[in-house]
């Protein structure tokens, strides 16, 4: 073979390469994932045909180990509810992650590597351990997004398969549309989770509970999660007032943690919700780079020991301005034992039209029926409060509070012993 004919050979094999994996590339495909059209997960079928599919799928891969990818769609696929998310398998789609939702270029929906649920009689899926679960879509397209008098309570998202322990699980790069509960790990002391991950998720529970953790032990930790009721925009399906204040009613945590072994959460955010964080009686670990925007309540800590009951809170705002009355509005609220550490964790308030406000606090903290507990805070900037003191403590002797470098509502300093 003459060198001008192995050049052209050349030529045609390097173009081959390059459209193949440019075709990879536009739908986030990789060599060795399962698509799963290859099992009949369709846009055209119903969620109950899809949703076998879907399992036969997972129930193969398990075997193994694998990955099954839901290439996009115009059309997203409506999967019936009942999933279970069996050991060793990767359920990836090709979505980005979407803040404000994706946008279908024809109607007013959203598009990609999207599921349509439809269906209330399960939590949509169930994971094991060494499962994962990336860049995909969970759309209620029947919700409703302006009558607070007709949201329908579906089961959580996302959930534990409480048949045993479940040890490893990642969620990733998640946008969630419409859901009432999204995702609830409540588990059990003698089926406890362990090595629980969840980054870079978005979504607005109309109950008010983005993420529950209970007995998950060696360190869950929940990264750069954002709850927000425009989280529809792009498709025009942003919460109104009277929604909002309905999720607040349920008196419910966008984040909720115990019986935890050092829990960590870096970067989490939450508007519009009765609660920001509720820190278990049972839990402790490290709260960092926070924004709680809109609640009545931005951080309740329980602790139930002087032991290990213990939570180093920094680098976070906190907006709580809504409640049924201001003598319930706490940017930070604690009960029982043990430690809590804040440091340039600031408090202000104000009003805000996407929800009904009161506008102020009642204090900076609140301690209330402590027994043995410390506080201390240092960089705190306290505003907007009305209580003559931004500190209080009712029914609380034992506990003791030491401020450092920090500021009330009337720019003076505060410092010393509580």
């Amino acid at each position: 073979m003459n060198a001008m004919k192995i050049g052209r050979l050349f030529r045609i094999t390097v173009l081959l390469f390059v459209v193949a994996s440019a075709s990879s590339v536009c739908y986030g495909y990789s060599e060795g994932w399962i698509n799963l059209k290859s099992y009949g997960v369709l846009s055209t079928n119903s969620g109950a045909v899809n949703r076998d599919h879907l399992q036969k799928a997972i129930d193969e891969a398990s075997q193994n180990g694998g990955t099954l990818f839901l290439e996009p769609s115009a059309d997203g696929y409506e999967i019936a509810s009942g999933v279970v998310l069996k050991e060793n398998v990767f359920l990836r789609g090709g979505s980005p992650v979407s803040p404000r939702g994706s946008k279908h270029p024809e109607r007013m929906a959203p598009v990609g590597s999207l599921i349509r649920i439809t269906d209330h009689k399960h939590p949509f899926i169930s994971v094991q351990s060494a499962t994962a679960i990336s860049n995909i879509q969970f759309w209620y397209p029947e919700q409703t997004h302006a009558d607070a008098e007709a949201i329908h309570v579906y089961p959580p998202t996302i959930t534990l398969d409480r048949s045993g322990r479940v040890e490893g699980v990642t969620l990733s790069a998640l946008t969630f549309y419409g859901e009432y509960e999204t995702m609830d790990f409540r588990a059990t002391a003698d089926k406890h989770c362990e090595l629980l991950l969840i980054r870079d998720c978005y979504g607005y529970p109309l109950s008010g509970q983005f993420i529950t953790i209970d007995y998950c032990y060696d360190i869950p930790r929940i990264l750069d999660c954002h709850v927000n009721p425009a989280i529809m925009r792009s498709f025009d399906r942003t919460y109104g007032k009277a929604m909002v204040d309905a999720v607040i009613r349920n008196q419910t945590y966008a984040y909720q943690i115990d019986h935890t072994d050092n829990a960590q959460l870096i970067d989490v955010f939450t508007f519009g919700t009765y609660g920001g964080i509720l820190l278990g009686a049972e839990s402790y670990g490290q709260l960092t780079n926070f924004n709680f925007d809109c609640v009545t309540i931005g951080i309740h800590k329980l602790g139930a020991n002087t032991f290990n009951r213990n939570w180093m809170v920094a680098q976070g705002s906190i907006i709580a301005n809504t409640g049924e009355d201001i003598q319930s509005i706490h940017p930070i609220l604690v009960e029982g034992s043990g430690h809590l550490s804040l440091s340039n964790v600031e408090a202000f308030s104000g009003h805000n039209p996407a929800l009904t406000t009161v506008g102020k606090s009642y204090g900076y903290l609140m301690v209330r029926d402590a027994g043995e507990l410390t506080i201390s805070i240092s960089g705190a900037r306290m505003a907007n409060y009305i209580a003559d003191n931004p500190i209080a403590k009712v029914n609380s002797d034992q506990a003791v509070i030491t401020v450092a470098t920090s500021f009330d509502k009337k720019n003076n300093v505060l410092s010393g012993t509580f």
